[in-house]
């Protein structure tokens, strides 16, 4: 079934603009900004847009409720605009992934990450496809829930933008050639391993 709408998971306010949990956020920006769209209407407790990849329409969400509560603007916006838990197509962030490396999955449980399981909660089901954008783990002994909130390293900088940008390329060819097409494509993408060859 083709996906009807992208969702970006993040906490809002410019206090988390930049932090490692928000990189759902930045991948939609980025998205919005590359195809002249516009994503600042407020409804459904969060923001929201739509723009026309190909010939297809696909909506937008960035839920404003705080991570812990994303399934709550997700379940109003589906209701509203009559759309599937298996036609959209969540971008979140994954601890168990190094940074550099994106899986898309068709379904799936939370993986302990909360705004997952609250989407997962509001839902009824786990039947809807994520883009999962790794960030590593703390290299520095810090607190987990301390290290989501917080900024990427210094030295991520260069490998976080370049990340988004492939993300943002991603969507694009789920909108246009399906997810099977873009997965094949983004879960063979191993930045991480590359950047240590060089080193």
């Amino acid at each position: 079934m083709p996906v009807k709408a992208f969702i970006g998971l993040g906490n809002p306010g410019s206090k988390y603009a930049n932090t490692r949990h928000n990189i759902g956020f930045m991948v939609l920006d980025k998205l919005v900004g590359k195809l002249g769209g516009d994503i600042s209407r407020s409804k459904f407790s969060g923001l929201w847009g739509q723009v026309t990849i190909g010939d297809r329409r696909i909506y937008f969400l960035k839920p404003q409720t705080y991570m812990n509560l994303s399934g709550e603007s997700v379940g109003k916006f589906l209701a509203y605009f009559k759309i599937k838990p298996s036609e959209i197509l969540i971008i979140h962030d994954d601890l168990d992934l190094p940074l550099g490396r994106i899986k898309l999955v068709r379904k799936g449980g939370s993986g302990g990450h909360k705004g997952i399981r609250s989407v997962i909660a509001i839902l009824g089901t786990e039947n809807f496809c994520r883009m999962k954008i790794g960030i590593g783990r703390p290299r520095y002994g810090e607190d987990v829930e301390k290290f989501v909130l917080s900024p990427f390293y210094s030295d991520e900088k260069e490998t976080l933008e370049k990340i988004v940008e492939i993300a943002v390329h991603g969507l694009i060819m789920v909108a246009e050639k399906g997810i099977d097409r873009a997965m094949n494509v983004l879960n063979a993408i191993k930045m991480d391993e590359e950047e240590k060859e060089t080193e």
